[in-house]
């Protein structure tokens, strides 16, 4: 019985795939459209998160001391700075009005002496008019130094009483410890390496979108055939009710699978996107497709007519790719919104691939994995009992 059953679903789907395949639409939904967006999205937007920021800026040393070698040596070890020197504060101007940097640093006679001794000292930042990005990070980058020497002065002033007979005790020892300015150290780690590319967010984001509307036809196929007749010519045949349900099932499931694989490995090839893990991809794929059919499935049942039955899939595959972040990064929304997404399909499916794309394994999908395959045991479960009620109406 359950071979007889089998064989006759194989059959049905088959019937059903020649079928989908004449009709060229599943192409243009399942491969073409997809790859197509996912290809123009990326050339539209991939250079918005990849475009590095770099500044030329540079320093007038009027004081000779050791606190604007300390400065410079700072500067020289951030990646996206390129430093110059200035001979003097009227070259600095010069050289930023002329926009041979975006901003220049100066360091006025004394500056260092001054500080030590407690009077204080002004970093004077002369910036470019045309880049106020460069100008800001001008400005923050001199006055994090600044606080650090305000920090040192304030820390040996406390901790360092004054002496009467030495009253330029302080001001040494102050000295002493801003050279030591430079030991301090930020190491940052390259938080590129856990993100991922524009190209790839997109092709992620156009085949999981696209797997909704790929398989709806399933279910749906039962309507057509009850209003066109044929599901009662099937039914006169020794053919069981569940082979017919199971069968548009399969055929949805090929279908969104050839078209889910097709789009991973083009966009892999052509787009240079990059998926991670095959074994991880491939589970996702598969509890992705099953779940799509799923959730489709039981929304199809809803409806009376086919027309209807299109319009329910579509409206749920278009509120859950918005809501699962199919189109933009929905992850780092505010509040509830970034939770909402993990009530669609399509934000577990999101966030397993963008974590297995941004390098990690195929453990860390093991909860968008388990998340997938709730929803679409759920929906299943009531998608068969629902479509078994269509068939033996």
């Amino acid at each position: 019985m359950v071979t007889g059953t089998a064989r006759a679903a194989a059959a049905i789907a088959a019937k059903d795939l020649r079928r989908r395949i004449r009709d060229r639409s599943a192409i243009l939904v399942g491969v073409v459209l997809p790859f197509a967006l996912a290809g123009i999205f990326s050339l539209t937007l991939g250079g918005a998160d990849t475009a590095a920021f770099e500044a030329t800026y540079a320093i007038a040393d009027e004081d000779g001391g050791d606190l604007p070698a300390a400065f410079a040596d700072v500067l020289r070890g951030l990646d996206f700075v390129t430093l110059s020197e200035a001979n003097d504060a009227a070259d600095a101007e010069r050289m930023a009005e002329a926009g041979e940097v975006d901003a220049a640093f100066v360091f006025p006679e004394g500056f260092s002496e001054g500080t030590s001794a407690g009077r204080g000292g002004a970093i004077v930042i002369v910036t470019h008019p045309g880049d106020d990005v460069a100008g800001l990070v001008a400005e923050s980058l001199a006055g994090s130094f600044a606080s650090r020497i305000d920090a040192v002065a304030l820390a040996v002033a406390v901790a360092l009483p004054p002496d009467e007979h030495d009253p330029d005790a302080t001001a040494r020892v102050v000295a002493a410890a801003q050279k030591a300015l430079a030991v301090s150290e930020v190491v940052a780690d390259d938080a590129a390496s856990h993100q991922i590319d524009a190209t790839t967010f997109f092709a992620i984001g156009m085949a999981v979108f696209f797997l909704f509307f790929t398989v709806e036809f399933g279910v749906r196929g039962l309507l057509e055939e009850r209003t066109e007749g044929t599901l009662a010519r099937l039914l006169v045949s020794p053919i069981p009710p569940s082979a017919v349900v199971l069968g548009k099932a399969l055929a949805s499931f090929a279908v969104g699978l050839v078209s889910t694989t097709l789009l991973v490995v083009a966009s892999t090839l052509l787009l240079d996107a990059t998926w991670g893990e095959p074994l991880g991809v491939a589970l996702l794929v598969l509890a992705g497709v099953g779940t799509a059919v799923a959730v489709t499935a039981l929304v199809t049942t809803l409806a009376t007519t086919p027309a209807q039955a299109g319009s329910y899939a579509s409206i749920v595959a278009v509120v859950g790719g918005l809501l699962g972040g199919t189109f933009f990064p929905i992850s780092q929304a505010p509040g509830l919104l970034a939770s909402l997404r993990f009530l669609s399909p399509q934000g577990w499916l999101m966030q397993g691939f963008q974590t297995l794309a941004s390098g990690d394994s195929t453990s860390a999908v093991l909860p968008a994995l388990a998340g997938t395959l709730v929803i679409g045991g759920v929906c299943g479960a009531v998608a068969w009992i629902r479509a078994s009620r269509i068939v033996a109406r």
